[in-house]
């Protein structure tokens, strides 16, 4: 027979949830969650008046081709099945190295600013004066993990925090019944590198990104467990609040407890606003057909997007769409995948910008579109791009970036940047401040050091001026 526990104080947490885990386990999920305005303590504030106040993340995993969609090139087509002409290539499958690969792909002037784009995005040329396109980019690594690694979190090594956390833990959110980071999961599965894209490091747990999956459970564990009623729900959550707060009395200094005192407050609190944002029926048909939603290429990635912009409308920080597995690294048949891809997220893409703009949201969000590098200019195999970290394109637009403007240059083969040059480190440190953190000033205490996304004594980073309006 189990023994009967006189006072809460006698019976022990790890005892209660193994007793009681059809009720509890559910709370699993709270580890993600939390308004985090109230549990973390001492961070940097905003130190200037911020331009943005958040930010959608557009991740293309596996790297985009620059030089078919935003950096044309006349050398390549005239040098196209012919050696490269121009040096030595740093290359990451050697043996398949083949000739200059030319574009199939036309270019066009766009927008009044005569920002030139790829065929394949009929609709970023319909926003071209919207945006800021950066084509002189550079990383410091041509493999996936360790790339993906720099981009999210500027660093090569795995497990550190993400900008989507650190900027979470600088800010924190504006709506309590809701994540300040939000995660938008491809339905056909995770990305290369799963979790550890919107990972929170070593900052604490709450501020990782917290994912909203496609389905009746977009957050796994967050509704009440089958048989289980209203009230003895409500009961569990009471009785469970009381062992946790009985504990803390007993251990003040445990703030990982306290955060999950008020995880599980804000996970209550999802149960109602999750299923507001991801209801779709609340907008205009037109709206949705903006998006492409009812359309079988943009359906899915268009929702994903709309749902991007409804929870960016109702106070989250930081919202990251991601796709499964790394379908842009085109290592064979890169002009046919390209044109899948395209058609998969131009719409959408474009569409969200439009849609904020229209909203009056643009000018206070800021919108990314990016991989983790670039391609190189010759041919892996018979139609395949190899990656390239020397080079490759970005876009941005809201939050204070120069509208319709095009930064930077590479060389005739779109092989190297060499015009106004933009790493990793700069594009962090550019983000951070338009969000209104100095990010020198952004920092938290690490194995005996203040660490930081972007480490400016070793990367020198620096802000890009010539990106801001």
């Amino acid at each position: 027979m189990p023994p009967i526990y006189s006072t809460i104080a006698e019976l022990t947490r790890r005892t209660f949830l193994g007793r009681s885990a059809g009720g509890i386990g559910s709370l699993a999920l709270a580890s993600m969650l939390a308004d985090s305005r109230s549990v973390r303590g001492a961070v940097a504030e905003p130190n200037q008046r911020p331009q943005a106040k958040a930010m959608i993340c557009l991740f293309q995993h596996g790297g985009p081709s620059q030089m078919d969609l935003f950096d044309p090139k006349p050398a390549l087509q005239k040098f196209h099945g012919k050696p490269y002409p121009a040096g030595q290539l740093e290359t990451h499958f050697d043996k398949q190295v083949g000739n200059v690969l030319g574009s199939p792909y036309s270019f066009r002037n766009c927008g009044e600013s005569g920002m030139v784009l790829s065929e394949l995005l009929p609709h970023t040329a319909r926003i071209a004066d919207d945006i800021t396109l950066i084509r002189s980019m550079s990383t410091e690594s041509v493999d996936h993990e360790s790339a993906l690694r720099l981009i999210h979190s500027g660093k090569f090594l795995s497990g550190l925090p993400t900008i989507g956390a650190w900027t979470i833990y600088a800010l924190g959110t504006e709506n309590e019944n809701l994540p300040g980071y939000v995660v938008l999961s491809d339905p056909g599965g995770l990305p290369v590198d799963g979790e550890k894209n919107w990972t929170s490091g070593w900052l604490p747990a709450v501020y990782q990104g917290t994912v909203f999956r496609s389905g009746k459970s977009p957050v796994l564990n967050l509704q009440t467990p089958d048989g289980v009623s209203p009230q003895a729900r409500k009961n569990q959550l009471r009785f469970l609040d009381e062992l946790n707060r009985t504990h803390l009395k007993r251990h003040p200094e445990n703030s990982e407890l306290a955060a999950r005192i008020a995880n599980f407050e804000t996970a209550a609190r999802m149960q109602v606003a999750v299923p507001d944002v991801l209801d779709l029926s609340q907008e205009t048909e037109a709206t949705k057909a903006m998006y492409g939603i009812g359309q079988p290429a943009t359906d899915e990635y268009g929702t994903r997007c709309l749902i991007a912009r409804r929870l960016i409308e109702r106070g989250v920080r930081f919202v990251q769409l991601f796709m499964a597995g790394q379908p842009w690294d085109t290592h064979s048949k890169n002009a046919e995948s390209l044109k899948g891809l395209t058609a998969r997220t131009d719409q959408p893409s474009a569409a969200l910008v439009q849609d904020l703009k229209q909203r009056g949201l643009l000018d206070e969000t800021i919108v990314l579109w990016t991989g983790e590098f670039g391609r190189l200019p010759v041919s892996q195999g018979p139609d395949g791009r190899d990656h390239n970290r020397r080079a490759f394109s970005l876009w941005l637009a809201g939050g204070g970036f120069k509208a319709g403007y095009v930064h930077g240059a590479t060389d005739d083969f779109s092989y190297e940047s060499v015009e106004k040059v933009v790493n990793v480190h700069d594009l962090h440190a550019t983000l951070l401040q338009q969000l209104g953190i100095e990010h020198e000033s952004l920092t938290y205490p690490h194995e005996g050091r203040e660490a930081s996304l972007t480490d400016a004594e070793v990367t020198h980073a620096k802000i890009v001026e010539e990106l801001l309006a």
